[in-house]
């Protein structure tokens, strides 16, 4: 009993020094920090690089760079890609005539994905890195898993039909910009399942004849208001030299095709089958 009792009390003295350091802990650690989009790019521009490494993925040289500005210490994506070719061969499909692949398209897809009031594509400057122009791109925290994981696991999240609404501003958006590009290794889902769309830098091609138009059967309300709304001059103010005068007319041009398509859609299932409000 007296052997019981002297262990009992080590183990409440431990559990003791254990909520005492819980609580310094918690006392002492900074608080999380919030930043405004203003903010996060001036981080973005102005914070030293500190450490940089390669990442495993994609054939585009991407790093993933560590940023301090001496208060805020947080990672981002560098990629300095800026190819242009009359023909490209792809180990699969078909040759693609005036290829491009460039650090550019991941700013112009933020910034056009914002002026569209989505918030899910991250932020991404241009800046000079090792002396070449290159985008710098807001690293995505708590990321679960991406879309290859998700399939191959057959994760489901616990709101399916949300899931299947943000999956439909993909499609509408990677339209909209011609992606190339998506696949499952650049859609990232984040713990509160959060659909995340990155790296662009194989989108805005000229055409303007959709590349799947039977998988746009639905729109999110606002993205559907806020593309039938866009203008050539809110355009053109919001990604600045990000894309060329011909890229943003592709831009217009295939809006007006999306938007005709899903305005057919509503005159044969009625809004309520098409048009929907996705939940945040």
């Amino acid at each position: 009993m007296r052997h019981l009792r002297h262990i009992t009390a080590i183990a409440l003295l431990v559990m003791t020094w254990s909520v005492a350091a819980r609580a310094q802990e918690s006392a002492t650690a900074p608080a999380a920090v919030t930043l405004t989009p203003e903010q996060m790019e001036d981080f973005l521009l102005t914070a030293r690089i500190v450490a940089t490494k390669g990442v495993n993925q994609g054939v585009t040289n991407t790093r993933r760079a560590t940023l301090s500005d001496g208060r805020i210490t947080h990672d981002a994506q560098i990629q300095t890609v800026d190819i242009s070719l009359s023909v490209f061969k792809p180990p699969t499909g078909p040759a693609e005539m005036n290829f491009k692949d460039s650090y550019r398209y991941n700013i112009a897809g933020y910034r056009l994905a914002r002026l569209l009031e989505l918030d899910n594509v991250p932020l991404s400057v241009e800046r000079r890195v090792d002396g070449k122009p290159a985008s710098m791109t807001w690293w995505i925290d708590d990321v679960m898993m991406d879309e290859g994981t998700r399939q191959k696991k057959q994760v489901r999240s616990p709101d399916t039909e949300r899931t299947a609404m943000q999956i439909h501003v993909m499609r509408v958006f990677d339209e909209l910009i011609a992606n190339r590009d998506r696949n499952a290794g650049n859609t990232l889902w984040t713990a509160d399942w959060k659909l995340w769309m990155i790296d662009h830098t194989r989108s805005f091609r000229l055409g303007t004849e959709l590349q799947k138009p039977a998988l746009l059967e639905r729109i999110e309300r606002s993205l559907f208001e806020n593309m039938r709304g866009l203008t050539a001059d809110a355009l053109a103010k919001a990604v600045g030299n990000s894309l060329t005068r011909f890229e943003s007319g592709a831009v217009l041009a295939r809006r007006d095709v999306i938007v005709k398509l899903f305005e057919a859609r509503i005159a044969e299932r009625g809004e309520g089958g098409v048009v929907y409000a996705l939940r945040r």
